[in-house]
């Protein structure tokens, strides 16, 4: 939940880094029942619940405040599902914004994955296309990334599936943001495209800094001094609240990673960087390192405000690497 720097008004509630759809339609209302009164929730929030598309059924947001719902797709193509063992199939996927469109959900968001090993520009396009017919009002899409510690790694590692090569990762990205701009979509995030006036709102605090509060285990909060994070263990988690102690670790972050934070955020943002947000001192450090990229054009100042180009978005990492203060 996110809230006004200057005030205790919640703006948004995003409920997920999990799978809320799981819960039954009694807890969640339990949930936002008590969300609501111990905290001063704005009537216009912006109350955002994710959901797997196998999850979805009709009357399940009845009495509930969530106005907005964020769907976990991944792709149109079942053997890509397969592949990410989901449990939903590509019609699957269809019949649930359907239904959330009869529920009366006006403002949906997809997630859609690429680079999938295997997978050609024109799959890709494929799965764009699809999305396109839905109309949602919201789409983010990510590059597939074999993490560590993952299934998807083991495989990797076990060369049991290959990475798609870097020239044709960014031609998918490329595709993504002519075809999705072509449409109408603004590409107000690296990852995030937006019918006009649906931007979201929770990820966009976390882009400009904005305190939040979370909740359950392994949930992170932020109040611009401090930053934490509850315990992941939920067994651990539960038996210490019941004790009422809150079983988190807590980080103060002092000016040089208050700095970096905000590179590492507003850049990736179509807006980008505000550079009277900082103090002269660390306006100066950045701007002696921004020069050369830009004079590459990876970089440009308009106005007072720092941000990538599109050239620059394709190479974000090591830019923005190279403006931290280390």
């Amino acid at each position: 939940m996110d809230m006004r720097p200057d005030s205790s008004l919640i703006q948004t509630i995003y409920l997920g880094g999990g799978t809320p759809s799981q819960l039954s339609h009694e807890n969640l209302l339990k949930l936002f029942t008590h969300i609501y009164e111990v905290y001063n929730v704005d009537r216009d929030a912006e109350v955002t619940m994710e959901c797997n598309p196998d999850d979805i059924s009709m009357g399940m947001f009845d009495d509930l405040p969530v106005n907005r719902v964020s769907m976990g797709v991944q792709s149109f193509s079942d053997s890509r599902l397969k592949f990410l063992h989901r449990r939903h199939t590509a019609s699957e996927a269809d019949r649930a914004f359907g239904m959330l469109r009869e529920q009366g959900i006006t403002n949906i968001s997809i997630d859609l994955m690429f680079g999938f090993p295997e997978e050609t520009l024109s799959d890709w396009e494929s799965d764009i296309e699809h999305a396109l017919k839905l109309a949602p009002e919201h789409i983010s899409a990510y590059g597939l990334m074999y993490e560590e510690g993952t299934p998807l790694y083991q495989l990797l590692k076990q060369g049991k599936v290959g990475e798609i090569n870097e020239e044709l990762s960014l031609a998918m990205y490329d595709a993504l943001i002519d075809r999705l701009t072509m449409a109408g979509y603004e590409h107000y995030e690296i990852s995030n495209f937006c019918k006009q006036g649906y931007r979201s709102e929770h990820n966009s605090g976390y882009w400009r800094g904005v305190p939040y509060i979370g909740l359950g285990a392994a949930a992170h909060s932020y109040d611009i001094n401090t930053r934490s994070w509850n315990i992941a263990d939920i067994k651990t988690y539960i038996t210490e609240t019941m004790k009422g102690v809150l079983p988190c670790e807590v980080e103060v972050i002092d000016d040089n990673t208050r700095y970096n934070d905000m590179v590492t955020t507003a850049l990736r943002t179509k807006e980008g960087l505000d550079l009277n947000s900082l103090t002269p001192a660390y306006r100066q450090f950045l701007m002696d390192n921004a020069k050369p990229y830009l004079k590459d054009g990876l970089l440009v100042l308009d106005g007072h405000y720092l941000h990538l180009t599109r050239s620059g978005i394709m190479l974000s990492n090591t830019v923005m690497s190279d403006l931290l203060w280390v």
